[in-house]
């Protein structure tokens, strides 16, 4: 049998490439922004919060960290219309995808959290700074520098997790490769080029990452 590799078939369909490379950015973007401020709320309520919100975010770290993500994209997209809660796919893959991201993320930041020396809390509290204001300025930063590599390995693997999203019909990227290839029968080609594509994108996600960290998200 013979085989012949025909990429011009695949790149014909440019534009739906196009449009699941966006959607897959867009979708990472909103994860990265709302996960990860779930995930420092989160981590705060377990490490300095009243004891029954630590003990139910607790109970949602665990929830999420210990069942599939495809269970929780499933649950969110078909399991709430019972409750007569109809989300579109792009929403239910964005409320799955940020609820993922907001768990590990809150392990992953608390960890930081309990590296951070009691002295300089004790410090902000002599200045009178309130618990907020000691959290976010004297408690956060530090432990968001510690963490960062971490927290930019956890959005890479949730960004390439949104692959699984087009089991529900949203439109990014492998749904692009999954349609193209429905087309012109070039699966090797189709997913071969998406696999670039994904490649590229974490590459780009963690350079940036690397470089907007110590500027923008915990800049002293």
């Amino acid at each position: 049998m013979r085989f012949v590799l025909d990429f011009a078939a695949v790149l014909a369909q440019w534009p739906l490439l196009l449009s699941g490379l966006v959607w897959t950015c867009w979708l990472t973007l909103l994860t990265l922004t709302l996960g990860l401020v779930l995930g420092a709320a989160c981590a705060w309520a377990r490490s300095s919060g009243p004891q029954a919100l630590a003990a139910a975010v607790g109970i949602y770290v665990e929830l999420v960290r210990n069942t599939p993500f495809i269970v929780q994209l499933f649950f969110v997209f078909f399991g709430l219309p019972a409750l007569g809660v109809k989300l579109s796919p792009a929403t239910a893959s964005t409320i799955a995808l940020v609820l993922n991201l907001g768990a590990y993320a809150t392990e992953i930041i608390r960890a930081g959290i309990e590296a951070t020396p009691r002295g300089q809390v004790e410090a902000a509290q002599s200045l009178a700074l309130g618990p907020v204001q000691i959290f976010l300025r004297v408690v956060l930063p530090p432990a968001l520098a510690r963490v960062w590599p971490a927290l930019t390995g956890q959005v890479i693997i949730v960004m390439l997790g949104s692959a699984v999203c087009s089991a529900i019909s949203t439109e990014e990227l492998s749904y692009a490769a999954n349609l193209i290839q429905s087309r012109n029968f070039r699966a090797f080609e189709s997913y071969a080029l998406v696999a670039v594509l994904y490649l590229l994108l974490a590459m780009g996600l963690r350079r940036l990452l690397d470089w907007a960290g110590p500027r923008f998200i915990f800049a002293r």
